[in-house]
């Protein structure tokens, strides 16, 4: 006969994820593959007609997402996510199939790559927040960290085999081709959010608000609370100063070395795989239970990656910093996305996604021109070590914020000591 120890060990530790959720999540990472086949087949068709029509498509992009979103997470909150979502799938899935059938007639003139790319970056306006909020809507506080990284590591493998398939998809079929198999995705994740209803009610924003003074409200949350305030800020932090390691400081810094494209590629994989084995491990074991406290230390742990990216002698040591890189952002994003999703009220999950993402642009705007001044001014090399330095400050001024500090995750459905209500 079995004892009650032995049936204590047979029973799961924590419960499986929503099957709801795996649905949404399956068919969002398929579509986000067939996202970054697509931009990479856009890019590529742009810059067959000279840097400034390429820098023009990528513009039209980024204008109007960076404009439009406060209003797109007003929008999420006050209609509700899933609606956005749906009505966002069916524009792109109509313009992706557009672009097929014009670009097979007329070719890849400029025009019909800047209007594609217009129509790209508003609808993500709109879907951004919403697709943000859906973890919330779909999984319980306990399991929201687990769930988000889950979702990350499906998004960095979807990155990571993106520009590959584009590319393939570029050299077999063109653009037309890549904008087919793009719609192909899109029409999956559509049939599945037609499907997925959200398992947790969640309450809208006032319909009495008009969706200008709804956006106001949200950047007034994040100001005053004394949790989103140093969350967001450390959001920005780590937007300035280590995302721009991998896209901008590592070629230099592997042309500086005279290594060559392959080692600089050898680098970002190292980055992507360590954001993978990260996400997986809070998947199977959950996040820290002071959340805040581990997001701080999935900076400090990028930071030291970033040291040593700067002082790597070989590109065999920048992938080792690269790993360890990936890693501390791993950290950090599992962490910081549930802390901000469980922090805030039901009414505001679409417009601080927004305002996340809102952050992050607007800080990689700014950071990008700034960082390759210096590094052409001063070195690479230098300038990477700065940017360690700007990281791992950012990582221990966060713990000085008592709120983040003591902020602490659901255990068994309970809310721990420190925990806001």
């Amino acid at each position: 006969m079995a004892s009650h120890l032995d049936t204590a060990r047979a029973a799961p530790a924590r419960p499986a994820l929503p099957r709801s959720y795996l649905v949404w999540l399956a068919g969002t990472r398929a579509s986000l593959l067939g996202d970054a086949a697509m931009y990479f087949a856009l890019g590529w068709a742009a810059s067959a007609h000279g840097g400034a029509t390429a820098a023009l498509v990528l513009s039209a992009v980024n204008l109007p997402r960076t404009v439009l979103l406060l209003l797109g997470g007003a929008v999420g909150d006050r209609f509700g996510a899933r609606r956005v979502l749906v009505a966002g799938d069916a524009v792109m899935l109509a313009a992706v199939l557009a672009l097929a059938a014009v670009s097979s007639q007329l070719g890849t003139p400029p025009w019909l790559l800047v209007a594609t790319a217009a129509v790209i970056g508003t609808v993500d306006a709109f879907y951004l927040p919403a697709t943000g909020s859906m973890p919330r809507r779909l999984v319980g506080k306990e399991q929201l960290p687990r769930a988000l990284a889950v979702r990350q590591a499906g998004g960095q493998v979807a990155s990571l085999l993106g520009a590959p398939l584009g590319g393939v998809l570029v050299a077999s079929a063109g653009l037309p081709g890549a904008a087919l198999v793009d719609a192909a995705t899109f029409a999956v994740v559509l049939v599945v959010l037609l499907r997925v209803r959200p398992a947790f009610d969640v309450e809208r924003s006032p319909r009495g608000e008009s969706l200008l003074a709804g956006a106001a409200g949200g950047v007034r949350l994040a100001v005053t609370d004394p949790v989103l305030r140093p969350a967001l800020l450390l959001t920005a932090a780590a937007a300035a100063f280590l995302l721009p390691v991998v896209s901008l400081l590592n070629p230099l810094l592997a042309r500086e070395h005279g290594w060559g494209a392959g080692a600089a590629g050898l680098m970002a994989a190292g980055q992507g795989a360590g954001m993978i084995a990260v996400s997986l491990a809070v998947t199977r074991r959950g996040a820290m239970r002071r959340i805040g406290v581990g997001a701080a230390a999935g900076l400090f742990a990028a930071a030291l990656g970033i040291a040593a990216v700067a002082a790597a002698p070989t590109p065999a040591a920048a992938a080792g910093g690269g790993l360890l890189l990936g890693a501390g952002s791993g950290m950090f994003a599992c962490h910081i996305g549930p802390l901000v999703l469980t922090g805030i009220p039901e009414t505001h999950l679409s417009r601080m996604q927004s305002l996340l993402t809102l952050v992050q642009s607007v800080s990689l705007l700014a950071a990008n021109p700034l960082l390759g001044t210096l590094a052409d001014t001063t070195s690479p090399r230098v300038t990477t070590g700065l940017c360690a330095a700007a990281v791992s400050t950012a990582a221990l001024t966060a713990l000085t914020s008592h709120p983040l500090r003591t902020l602490r995750t659901l255990h068994g459905g309970q809310p721990g000591p420190g925990r806001r209500e």
